[in-house]
């Protein structure tokens, strides 16, 4: 069964009358009663029934007429929505933020990106290293934005999107508040908020205990906007991302001696082809000024 012909037919069934069912299909006469016989040999008995000049319909053909204009109607709905789709009209974006991401850089990047593609319904969804790679592959992420302190695995296209350094938060009264920067070493016998999320936290307890700094971990969370409240409560001092912090108020420094940074990527997976949206998205990523350099 083709569509012309649940076409042909269903014009035929309005009209009643194959001449103006072929006008108006704008096609031959000879060929829409063609098509209307084949469909007629298809379900197994006649659709028409030919009174002298008068046509009706069978009672197949009015049994018909109501499932296969179901079907046509259900086609037109879905060539409208593979258009919307293909037009960005209203096209579905999932994209995958790590939640350590802060939305100091992201959210003035989506607000541009919403201002030229309106069309596009984009999701956003938090994500830790581990749920992004598997939401990826299985396609319920079309992409990702992340930082991590080690590559990618060769599935996956990365584009740099923008770098920011590691900083040291602490309590407005704290001795800190005095440095422009914290050596390494000051984190010696600080009470320590533990960030569980953070994609570098086995690196930097590995650099501190190579570099024999002793920190007391006194309180652990998932969620950032706790730990950064609990700081500025006085609990304790934690590393965070630059342009994650958003607790308004909170003091924070650079770390030097060493100085830590990590690199905040848009993930893509390889040879997956892509959608109109995921197309404008990336290219969007690509082209929106970033920060070049930390802010202070």
């Amino acid at each position: 069964m083709e569509f012309n012909q649940i076409r042909y037919f269903l014009a035929a069934a309005e009209t009643l009358n194959f001449t103006r069912a072929a006008e108006r299909c704008n096609v031959s006469q000879p060929a829409l009663t063609r098509a209307v016989k084949k469909l007629e040999e298809e379900l197994g008995g006649p659709l028409f029934r030919r009174e002298r000049s008068r046509t009706h319909l069978t009672d197949l053909g009015k049994l018909m007429r109501e499932h296969l204009g179901r079907v046509d109607a259900t086609s037109q709905d879905a060539v409208v929505a593979a258009r919307k789709l293909q037009s960005l009209e209203k096209a579905p974006l999932n994209v995958g933020i790590m939640c350590t991401i802060g939305p100091a850089q992201t959210v003035p990047f989506l607000s541009e990106f919403q201002m030229h593609q309106p069309g596009i319904e984009l999701t956003l969804h938090d994500v830790t290293p581990c749920d992004m790679t598997e939401g990826l592959l299985s396609g319920d992420l079309d992409c990702a934005l992340l930082g991590l302190p080690s590559a990618m695995h060769e599935r996956f296209d990365t584009v740099k999107l923008y770098e920011e350094r590691l900083v040291a938060i602490f309590p407005p009264d704290h001795r800190f508040g005095a440095l422009n920067a914290v050596p390494l070493g000051e984190l010696t016998g600080e009470r320590y908020l533990d960030r569980l999320n953070c994609e570098f936290r086995d690196a930097f307890l590995s650099l501190l205990e190579e570099r024999r700094v002793d920190i007391s971990v006194r309180y652990k969370s998932e969620r950032e906007d706790w730990i950064q409240n609990m700081v500025l409560r006085g609990m304790g001092i934690c590393l965070i991302p630059e342009y994650s912090v958003t607790a308004d108020g909170l003091p924070y420094r650079p770390i030097r001696d060493p100085e830590l940074t990590r690199c905040v990527e848009l993930v893509t997976v390889s040879g997956h082809l892509r959608s109109p949206a995921l197309q404008e998205f990336v290219g969007a990523a690509i082209g929106f000024p970033w920060p070049t350099r930390p802010p202070r």
